[in-house]
Order: C-alpha cells, then structure tokens, then sequence
C-alpha cells in the first residue's frame, strides 16, 4: 500500500500523456532526487548572495552563481564572493559558477586580432580567479562558452530527398556555406560551397566528401592568391626593366649617338635625382633636345618606381614564404630561400644608384625571386574559421587553465566549456570535443615545459582541468536546420565522455526559449543515459531564464514534475508528477475533503462561515463563495 497513490493528482495540461507515463518517460535511476538538481542565480542582478539566498529557500543542493553579464559581474563585492561561501558551509550545498559570456577567439565585428584575443583572456582569468573565492577549498565548476558573437564556421542542414533506385524518401546533411579567415589581416569571408566540376562530383552524398571538397577549394583559392601576388611582383619587375631598358638602349638611336647620348641625359638623370628638378644648363639647348632629355629623365624616373613597387612586393611575399618554411620545418624551402636572401644582400642598394645600369641588374634578380619563391610551399593566407577558431579559443582556455594551476594547484576551477545554441559557432559535439583536445593539448606542453611535471601528470591535470558543460536545450535547436531526435541524442554521445556539467533547458528546437523539462521536445532521458554511462555524478543546473522572467517562479517544481522525482528522500511514492499542483494526493495538504483553500478561508471556527451556516461572514453565496451584490 505504501508504493501506491492513493489518488493521482489533477492532469497536468501539459503533457496528454500525464499518468499513462511520467511527463519524460523516465523509470529509475531518472527519477533523480531534489538535491540532484541545480538552480541558477538572476544574472541580471549584482547582488548574488541574496540571488543565492533565495534559490537555498527552494531547498536547491546546488546553485550556480551567475556571472553571465560581464558588466554586472565587475559589479559583484568582493566580499559577497566571500559571503557566499561562508554561506555553501553553514547549509552545506555546493556551488557552480557560470562566467560571462566572452569570444575566446578574439573575433570581433571588425575581424581578428590577436590582441582582442589577449584581452578576452584577462577577463576570464579574471573571472576564474573571483570564481575561485567562492569555493577556495575546491574544484568549483566554471562554465565558460566555446564562442560568443562567432558565425557558424559551416551552416549545416539535413534535407529530405527521393532515393532515385528506391524511391524512397531519405535525409542528407548538406553544408550550404561556410566562412574562411585571413589570419594575416583577420578578415572573414563567408563562400558558398562550389565543388570544382572538372575534378570533382556534383553532388556529395557523404559529409565527408562535402568536407574535402571545402578544404580543396580553400587550397585552390589560397594557391591562386599566391601565384596572382608573384604575377604582380613578376608584372612591376618587367615594367621596370622595360622603361629603363627602353632609355639606355632604345633603337632610336644610331650605334655612333648611343654613347654620347645616354652620357649627356644620365647626367641630368643624376641632377635631378640629387635635386628634384632638371640642371639648368639644359636652357642653352634648343626646345627638341630639352624635350629629348626631360622624356628620358622622365622615364628613367617612371622605371624606377616601378621597380621599388617591386621591391616592396618581394619583401612581403619572401616574409611569407619564410614564415611558413620555418613552420613546417622545410628544409628544402629554407635552403633555397636562404642562398637567395644572401645573394639579394648584396643588390639591394641598387635601387639608390645613380647609375640606371644597376637598375636592370636589380630588375633581373627581382624576377629570379619570383622563380624562387613560385618553387615553394605557398603560404596558407585563407584558413577555414572552424579550424582557427579551435586554434584560437584552445589557446584561451589553455592559458587561463595552467595560470589556475600555477595559483591555485590541487583547487584550482575546473574549466567546463559549453556549447552555445546551435547556428552558432562551435556549437556542435565535434566541436567541442576538438576545442578540449586542442586545450588539453596546449596546456600539457606548457606543464612539461614551465612546470616539469612528467607529461603522464600533465595529462591527469589537463583532463582534469577541462572539459564539457552540455546544453541539451542549446543542441536541441538542431532540429530547425532539419535534424532530428535521433541526431540530437548522437550529437550527445560524441561528446559524453566530456561531460563534467550538465545544462538543463528545453524547447522545440526552434528558439531559444529555456523551458522546464518536459514543456519541449528535448529528448533528455537518452542523452542523461549516455552521460551517465561516463560519469553518473554530473550536476545538472536548471537553466530557465525565459521561465522565470515570465511566470515569476521557481521551476524547480516543473522540473521535479517532469522527471517524476520523489517527493520525500527514501525515494519511495508519492513523486512529484502525481502530486505537483494536485488538491487530492493522498499526502497533498489535508485531503479531498479537508481543503487546505477551506480553512484558509473560514479559519478554524465557525465565526467565518456564512450565516446560513451559523457564522458571522456575510456578502457571499453560500453556493459558489463569491461577492453578493
């Protein structure tokens, strides 16, 4: 009789499956207890340890502080911070942190710049170190954003299409566009996905095959980029040359005038590079020589520009081609460009010669530089987003990672970063899992290297150090690109192993609305199930701002209901989905016919009943209570 409901409650509205199964379809070991839970504080609001206080009144084990805002986190007391952990000890729960949301990878509405990045990396390390104060005897858990403002690196869609041998209706993920970076300026650019149909299909009925593609038409782009930047660099050497060449050796002259001629305006050639206009002793000649002369002075001037625009875009482009050799360890590509270098030592100061002779001399070895540099790897100026975005946020989250461990060692905050609602960047479980890799991998070569822990002690620490927080909600928002429930739940198992925190929210995929469980289509009972497979233990917080905002509630009882939590901790009948907002559980206030509403109303004497009934309370119906007029 114990293990029964004597009564089951009033409907709940809904959910129009309520008690012929709980509101998620969760049996044990869901049905998770009230202290499994976590409510967030108001990240509107400065004042968390009052924040704080009010979530314990819900009888909350564990509350995430909130410092989402970074304006409203600088303006947090310390000694709030303080309070609030003389707080977690005298009710004894445990503490959370949520850190502001901050793009890791220095992205910016103007591009990148490594110096945004710098920045975004004080402020969480900021923000981590206040963290700390909370929980200075633990690992407290701080979430951070994988990104925050960053484009989706590739947008994806799932699309249904007619199977042309079966007939039948199948789905294909599709990447329709996808945006690259110029890691030189930090620009981006956003291309449309165009296979090259000379070498490759039409159609890609495989994901990875649309990812090749990507990657060769990313590669032909920054090949061609190079090979224009050599043909301009090869266009103004030429020019040059030509314009000079022209001058000292043109045919309109006789072999017997060459010498005295190219003698006389060389001469003025030197003047006028010395002064800036022509030697007056040319005003003794008549107009048909001074109009000769100043044509050659004029042109020699003219080749010589060209030649220095030359110079300039052989600087820049040796550079680049330097830098990537010395990256990719090309020995080959070191020795040709280091025989070059010296051998170009020696001609630079040409170009301030008086003497345009060695001004050819330069032209010809400008144009061997071409050759040189068109015989290497080509530089790498377009990258796609994605791949330097891992890069660039893994670098963040690294450092801010071993900066914890060199203050704080065995307490230091763990780093859970979270994936943001889907159509943004690095939302999806693959990318996450390369971000973590990424960080864990930069912060074991910083440990081994500043730190001399062995690289098996490094590795404990970074696995340690950084993981997952997982969005159900976030990744739930899929399903608007087309995807369904069964890739929701698969997009949850690629990164289970990760996971060290749990966001829960729910919705329909469609917005971010931030719903209690059960109110949405988040498939959670899978995706909790592959979570658990890995780590049981996981806080799970509830995240449902939008709620809160517009019901003024806690949605600590919709989410107790939706997972059909037990009401008493022996974890035994009634739970909350047969009780929550029922006037007729067995165990729910005084019983079907004790009304709680009754004595509320009328007391517990008969002076507050109506007159009718012997009491003292007029003005009301004795049918239905209301006001009688």
């Amino acid at each position: 009789m114990g293990d029964e409901n004597f009564y089951p409650g009033a409907d709940y509205g809904m959910d129009s499956g309520y008690n012929k199964d709980y509101s998620l379809g969760v049996q044990d070991p869901y049905q998770f207890k009230a202290s499994y839970f976590g409510l967030t504080t108001d990240p509107r609001s400065a004042n968390q340890i009052t924040e704080v206080s009010k979530k314990l009144n819900t009888g909350a084990k564990t509350i995430e502080v909130s410092g989402v805002s970074p304006e409203v986190l600088d303006y947090i007391p310390e000694q709030h911070l303080t309070e609030i952990y003389r707080l977690k000890k005298l009710v004894g729960v445990d503490l959370t942190f949520h850190g502001p949301l901050i793009e890791p990878t220095g992205v910016s509405r103007q591009g990148w710049d490594e110096s945004q990045r710098e920045q975004a990396e004080r402020e969480m390390w900021t923000a981590l170190r206040r963290a700390h104060k909370i929980d200075p005897k633990g690992n407290i858990i701080v979430t951070f954003h994988s990104s925050n403002g960053l484009p989706d690196p590739e947008s994806r869609v799932k699309t249904e299409f007619i199977d042309p041998v079966t007939k039948e209706k199948k789905t294909r993920e599709e990447i329709k566009d996808f945006w690259v970076v110029n890691e030189r300026d930090g620009n981006f650019q956003r291309l449309d996905f165009s296979p090259d149909y000379f070498r490759s299909k039409e159609k890609f009925e495989k994901i990875e095959d649309q990812e090749k593609a990507i990657k060769e038409q990313i590669t032909k782009q920054n090949k061609d980029a190079w090979f224009r930047q050599l043909q301009q660099l090869s266009y103004h050497a030429n020019a040059g040359y030509d314009i000079v060449s022209k001058v000292l050796y043109g045919k309109e002259y006789k072999d017997e005038e060459k010498s005295s001629e190219v003698k006389d305006f060389l001469k003025y050639y030197s003047d006028y590079k010395e002064g800036g206009k022509l030697s007056e002793a040319l005003n003794k000649f008549d107009d048909i020589y001074k109009n000769k002369v100043k044509e050659k002075v004029y042109a020699l001037s003219h080749g010589e520009l060209y030649l220095r625009d030359a110079y300039q875009d052989l600087q820049t482009l040796f550079n680049q081609a330097y830098s990537v050799a010395k990256l990719n360890n090309s020995e080959d590509d070191m020795k040709k460009l280091n025989k070059y270098r010296e051998e170009m030592k020696s001609k630079i100061s040409y170009l301030d010669s008086k003497d345009p002779q060695k001004f050819l001399e330069f032209a010809e070895e400008i144009e061997r530089g071409t050759t040189v540099l068109g015989s290497t790897n080509y530089p790498r100026a377009l990258k796609p987003l994605k791949e330097f975005a891992v890069e660039k946020s893994a670098k963040t989250f690294a450092n801010i990672a071993y900066n914890a461990y060199s203050e704080f060692k065995d307490t230091a905050p763990i780093i859970s970063i979270e994936n943001p609602p889907a159509g943004t960047g690095l939302t999806r479980a693959n990318d996450l899992k390369e971000v973590v890799k990424r960080s864990r991998d930069f912060l074991v070569d910083k440990l081994v290297s500043e730190k001399n822990l062995s690289e098996s002690e490094a590795k404990r620490q970074a696995e340690k150090l950084i993981g997952v927080t997982w969005d159900v909600g976030h990744i739930n928002m899929l399903r608007k690109f087309g995807y369904s429930e069964k890739d929701i739940v698969s997009e949850t198992k690629k990164v289970a192993e990760l996971v060290k925190h749990v966001h829960l929210s729910d919705n329909f995929g469609m917005q971010h609305t931030e719903l209690p469980m059960g109110m949405g289509n988040v498939p959670v009972k899978p995706m909790l199930e592959a979570i658990h497979k890995y780590n049981d233990q996981v806080k799970k917080i509830i995240e449902t701002g939008g709620w809160f905002q517009h019901f003024k509630v806690s949605p600590l009882k919709e989410s107790l209901r939706a997972f059909g939590s037990p009401v008493y901790s022996m974890q035994m009948s009634p739970y909350w989905n047969n009780v929550a907002d029922s006037s007729g559980g067995y165990f729910s206030g005084y019983g079907r016919m004790l009304p709680e509403t009754h004595f509320s109303l009328y007391g517990s004497g008969f002076s507050n009943l109506p007159p009718e009934l012997g009491g003292q309370l007029s003005g009301r119906s004795r049918a239905s209570g209301a006001p009688i007029e």
